[in-house]
């Protein structure tokens, strides 16, 4: 048994590696809803952190579940773990605070983001945000928002 989930742990990372930036974003879990399990093999993440975040949720946004995963982390530890774990900004609705926090964020990118409220769809965004920066950083930057 032991031998046949480690066989499918390592297909299935394999297979990750195969898939396009934008799929292998879109499986960064949600604090809100992720397992302690799930939680506790991310990367950067301890276990006892992971604890925390299970006892303390729910986070009302990250700008919340940040004030509990810098207790522990730096913020460059704190951004790296955000690239696996974050909780999705509503684009109509997010702060500057809330926005700021995706990874890779610029004042640039922040201004975008908020000029072009109300988004209708989703493809209002990829098509904003398509006039600023490539496909592949609209898809990463639309993997850490929610309509």
């Amino acid at each position: 048994m032991m031998r046949r989930r480690a066989f499918l742990l390592v297909a299935m990372a394999a297979a990750m590696t195969d898939l396009p930036a934008f799929a292998q974003e879109a499986a960064r879990l949600n604090p809100n809803t992720a397992t302690a399990e799930q939680l506790a093999r991310l990367p950067g993440l301890s276990a006892t952190l992971a604890d925390a975040v299970v006892r303390q949720r729910p986070f009302a946004s990250i700008v919340e579940f940040n004030a509990l995963v810098r207790q522990t982390l730096s913020e460059a530890q704190a951004t790296s773990v955000y690239e696996s774990l974050f909780i999705p900004v509503n684009l109509n609705t997010g702060t500057t605070a809330q926005i700021t926090f995706i990874p890779g964020m610029t004042a640039r990118m922040i201004r975008e983001f908020l000029e072009y409220r109300p988004y209708r769809d989703i493809e209002t965004f990829n098509r904003e945000m398509g006039k600023y920066v490539n496909q592949a950083e609209v898809a990463r930057l639309r993997s850490y928002v929610t309509l």
